[in-house]
């Protein structure tokens, strides 16, 4: 137990806790008391609540001797002795107070213990971070100020840079472009050094994974560049950055970052098994993978579906899915894969599943990447067939300009990380 101190504001005397009965409250020397207060030195949180302290008069001694003990007996029967025998009540709300304080000065907050983060964010991401602070009271949005000078480098200002120490700080980022990366890179730098007790990136898409092996020499991998960059992040007072990233292209990845840095790997899977679930022949459902690939990443996810494997073979000069193993006759069938640029393959699985007897074909990626609005490819079946199109195509918004581009067009859903994000950050 901590050490526990009561201070008259009278004249400043120090009462101490002498003994295991929270009611009972020694005074070291007896001035003439009119009031007290309670003030409390503890370096842990404390739930008690104590109703009332009898204080009794003492000798200014070390200890308590048996006599003392007597006459502090009679004391404390004699209710018109001087005063010296007082019921000193104890609010509640002090040691609340007391709680609450402590609990802020750790980025704690009032509900249930949750972490208090706040959040940033770049110029693409305020709408899914408005949605990340709509899902936890615990998340405090915080802005920074995006301008360029005239020579087209990055002017950046973090807003209230003072207010943020001591606290938990993540950043919301997107690098899209290479022409983003920079001006974010620069913040994600800066947050660190500005003494707050931890820092968390969420990185949902990492845009380098596709681009993560050589197949000849001479090309680079520019995903070990990007992770190494990340990796070199400076390390905050509560020690390395958290990196939170959804659905890497390669599980091999993970191993590119190095240790001043903690990287968590989040999936935007659960996502698509919630909206599969909601879905009126959701018993009708079986997952299609477009390579080995996408199995590997995803097949333990979706275990409890029927599933079926795509391979893509070469002949001549030209590449072609064929179907490896399952059966789609009948199904409503769900192509499911990381992300999706031009969309080419996907079309090519919806061909075969639906040249095998498929009743539908929808498709899901976390990752709707689609460079030059390739999204304009895809069609939706309008309940005609699968032949003609998809029933749905699920994206998340990890890409947040391609998100804003298809909300609203048939066969497009985004389904929101936010929830994921939310509950990452508290991590």
């Amino acid at each position: 137990m901590g050490p526990f101190s009561f201070t008259s504001e009278y004249n400043n005397t120090v009462f101490s806790k002498c003994s295991t009965d929270f009611t009972k409250w020694e005074i070291q020397k007896l001035p003439q008391l009119k009031q007290c207060r309670p003030t409390i030195n503890v370096d842990y949180t404390l739930r008690i609540r104590p109703i009332s302290l009898s204080c009794k008069a003492l000798p200014h001694t070390t200890a308590a001797s048996p006599e003392d003990s007597t006459n502090s007996n009679k004391l404390r029967t004699d209710q018109n002795n001087a005063g010296i025998t007082m019921a000193i009540p104890v609010a509640a709300t002090a040691l609340d107070a007391t709680r609450t304080e402590s609990n802020e000065m750790m980025g704690i907050a009032a509900d249930g213990g949750k972490k208090k983060v706040c959040l940033f964010y770049s110029s693409e991401t305020e709408d899914l971070a408005r949605r990340i602070a709509a899902e936890s009271d615990a998340v405090e949005l915080r802005s920074i100020t995006w301008r360029k000078f005239a020579d087209g480098f990055p002017n950046l200002f973090i807003s209230n840079a003072y207010g943020i120490r001591g606290h938990h700080v993540a950043f919301l980022a997107s690098f899209s472009s290479p022409s983003v990366i920079f001006e974010q890179l620069s913040v994600i730098y800066a947050m660190p050094k500005m003494f707050i007790s931890s820092f968390t990136l969420v990185l949902p898409f990492f845009p380098t994974g596709s681009v993560e092996r050589m197949e000849e020499e001479g090309d680079v991998a520019t995903a070990f560049t990007l992770a190494r960059i990340l990796s070199n992040i400076p390390m905050s007072r509560g020690g390395p950055t958290s990196l939170v990233i959804f659905d890497i292209h390669a599980l091999q990845e993970r191993f590119y970052f190095g240790d001043n840095v903690l990287p968590c790997f989040e999936s935007g899977v659960p996502l698509l098994k919630h909206r599969l679930h909601q879905l009126p022949d959701s018993d009708n459902i079986t997952i299609a993978f477009p390579d080995d690939g996408a199995w590997k990443r995803f097949h333990k996810q979706l275990q409890h579906f029927p599933t079926i494997i795509c391979t893509k073979v070469r002949e001549g000069n030209k590449r072609f899915v064929r179907l490896k193993e399952g059966d789609p006759a009948g199904r409503h069938v769900v192509i499911v894969d990381d992300l999706v640029q031009s969309g080419s393959t996907l079309i090519e699985c919806q061909k075969v599943l639906a040249a095998h007897g498929a009743k539908k074909i929808s498709a899901y990626v976390t990752h709707g990447v689609f460079p030059e609005r390739s999204w304009e490819r895809f069609q939706h079946d309008n309940g005609v067939g699968p032949e003609n199109g998809f029933a749905y195509f699920w994206i998340t918004d990890s890409c947040p300009l391609t998100a804003k581009e298809v909300v609203g067009r048939f066969p497009f859903e985004v389904l929101s990380l936010a929830g994921p994000i939310a509950a990452a950050l508290q991590v």
